[in-house]
């Protein structure tokens, strides 16, 4: 009788035992956590390494307010670089104003935003204009670059872009301020063929402009024409002087 008594509180003890295992087994897998192996941004610049960013068109950027030079204002995340910077007073304050083209770094066909910066008593800067259309994408799908040289500068009191594609194809155009408002107030191009070109000028201010034909193959030229230019204001903005140039914005 005392041998049964003895193995079946035997066999109770070991039941006993394996349950309390389980329900320890069970508790650790409930409180367990799971770690991400991927370092963050500090981790990566900690050990020296570059912290891969969205290079992707597509992202959209922020640029800063304000800021004490023009690498300041370069947008987060990274995706653009410094290509073009011109200094002059466009708002007429006595004080030289900045004008920036940005490049992406990897997507050469992307667009260029323009930034204008003006220049405040402190000799800080402060964003007042961004342009995404302005100024045309460097390349084509083909790795072919429209326009070589391209140049921007600020001669009195006017931003002036000076694109050229060869002699048939050449783009310069001036910005000024009126009140607040940066406006396209003169555009002239030259396009056309072999033989012959086709010159097209714009005074936005004085409402007028002139087409002539140009035979370069003679010394005779074609009568110019003249035109008046339509009265809605092209803002620095969201003006593509290119679409202008082609003709797709119903220019002049």
């Amino acid at each position: 009788m005392k041998k049964h008594f003895i193995l079946i509180v035997s066999i109770l003890l070991v039941i006993l035992i394996q349950s309390c295992n389980k329900k320890e087994v069970k508790s650790e897998s409930k409180n367990a956590a799971i770690i991400d192996s991927l370092p963050n941004n500090e981790e990566f610049e900690e050990n020296g390494e570059e912290y891969d960013e969205d290079l992707s068109e597509d992202v959209e950027v922020i640029y800063p307010e304000t800021g004490n030079k023009t690498a300041d204002f370069l947008p987060k995340p990274a995706i653009y670089e410094i290509q073009y910077e011109a200094k002059g007073d466009l708002n007429k304050d006595g004080l030289d104003d900045v004008i920036v083209v940005l490049k992406h770094k990897q997507v050469n066909t992307a667009k260029r935003p323009m930034l204008i910066l003006l220049q405040n008593a402190n000799k800080t800067y402060r964003l007042d204009k961004v342009s995404d259309v302005v100024m045309p994408a460097e390349y084509n799908e083909n790795d072919f670059k429209f326009y070589d040289p391209e140049n921007i500068s600020v001669e009195e009191g006017a931003l002036r872009i000076y694109l050229w594609g060869g002699p048939h194809n050449m783009i310069l155009c001036k910005f000024k301020y009126s009140g607040k408002d940066l406006v396209l107030t003169y555009m002239t191009s030259y396009s056309g063929g072999a033989g012959q070109c086709i010159e097209t000028t714009a005074d936005y201010e004085k409402g007028e402009g002139t087409i002539a034909e140009i035979y370069t193959m003679d010394e005779n030229s074609s009568p110019i024409s003249t035109f008046k230019t339509k009265s809605e204001k092209h803002l620095f903005e969201n003006t593509s002087i290119l679409d202008l140039y082609n003709g797709e914005e119903n220019a002049p």
